[in-house]
């Protein structure tokens, strides 16, 4: 599902590149791996697989891949997400790592894995240690001027082998240039990794209407082409505050009349302990938090936030996506007749009709 105006992007400027006063680590030449579909079992060594991600078919090899690791004292499950990155398939991933303060031993895992894996060059760097959409934003910041794609990457996860082949053959559909973000749906797990249920599968086509309300892709499955990396990182320093840095980066690359592929098929799987940062909320539970979250008012402060760091950034957006946002600030405020009338003709929405009328009830409540 792809989403964004190619006509409205072209009649934006190309985003700011960053100066980076060091060079880039030189990068080994992208191997070419056969790409084949592995049997179940056949490699002990790589880990759980669960049958969801076909490994694209031969062809040239794909160009390198960047993972940006953000770590912080996530030793327990830390190794196993490492092997599943040296288990990739179909392309040849690099690694960064950003630790933010680790107490536990996992940079002591972090070095042995290097040690491991010769073939993939790991740097580590020391995080900002300002929460962890901060260490994101920090991490994509970190990236040389060469490298092109980039990977976001949680230290708890385990991703199924061909996943970052996958996103990359989608990404390398997109014309030259134009910035793009793939992100996909993850398979829930147990903290062992035993499958709950696949993450919600959303119909509707991503768009900045979309994006203002509701983030639809976990930042621990989105891969960026180097045009969005270069937007993400030239706005990131516009950005003070973030509610989170998959929602921000969802909002920016569609502000920008970029384009946003969602693969409805998990590539991540998504393990659930007692500490997630965010975990996963597709269950009734999760609903009622959210609605709760509404009727509260955290939400209305989520969008404060995000408005106060899109608006800083405006100047990267499509003018048509620049004025969605003003009249988005307008609404928020106006007389409950105004307001609702202002709702329909920005077209705000959510991925489900649940999440249409809670949006609609906070709109009347103000609490959007």
């Amino acid at each position: 599902m792809i989403s964004g105006s190619e006509a409205a992007w072209k009649a934006t400027q190309r985003p700011d590149v960053i100066d980076h006063n060091d060079p880039a680590p030189a990068r080994p030449a992208a191997s070419a791996v056969p790409v084949a579909n592995p049997e179940p079992g056949s490699d002990p060594n790589s880990g759980p697989n669960h049958g969801l991600v076909a490994v694209p078919g031969p062809g040239t090899a794909l160009p390198p891949v960047t993972v940006l690791l953000g770590q912080l004292n996530g030793a327990r499950f830390l190794e196993a997400q490492l092997s599943s990155i040296a288990a990739q398939t179909g392309c040849h991933p690099d690694l960064i790592v950003s630790d933010d303060g680790s107490s536990d031993h996992g940079p002591m895992l972090v070095k042995a894995f290097s040690t491991r894996h010769p073939d993939i060059g790991v740097t580590r760097i020391d995080g900002p240690q300002r929460g962890f959409a901060q260490n994101f934003l920090y991490l994509l910041r970190s990236v040389g001027p060469d490298a092109p794609y980039v990977a976001l990457c949680d230290q708890d996860d385990y991703w199924l082998p061909g996943r970052l082949a996958r996103a990359l053959r989608m990404l390398e559909a997109v014309p030259p240039g134009m910035p793009a973000l793939y992100g996909s749906r993850t398979l829930v797990c147990n903290a062992d990794l035993t499958p709950r249920k696949p993450s919600p599968l959303h119909a509707r086509p991503p768009s900045f209407c979309n994006a203002l309300v509701q983030s639809i892709a976990g930042g621990n499955t989105m891969v960026l082409n180097r045009a969005a990396l270069d937007l993400a990182q030239a706005a990131s320093l516009e950005a003070k505050k973030v509610v989170s840095h998959d929602w921000w980066l969802y909002q920016i690359i569609t502000g920008a009349g970029g384009r946003v592929i969602y693969d409805p098929e998990p590539g991540v799987l998504y393990r659930q302990h007692a500490h997630n940062m965010i975990g996963a909320n597709n269950s009734i539970r999760g609903g009622l938090i959210r609605l709760g979250a509404v009727l509260a008012g955290r939400f209305a402060r989520w969008n404060t936030l995000n408005i106060e760091t899109l608006t800083a950034s405006s100047h990267r957006f499509t003018p048509e996506n620049r004025a969605i946002l003003q009249d988005f600030v307008r609404m928020r405020t106006a007389p409950l007749p105004r307001r609702l009338w202002l709702m329909r003709r920005l077209r705000l929405h959510r991925q489900t009709r649940k999440g249409d009328l809670a949006l609609w009830l906070a709109a009347m409540l103000r609490r959007i």
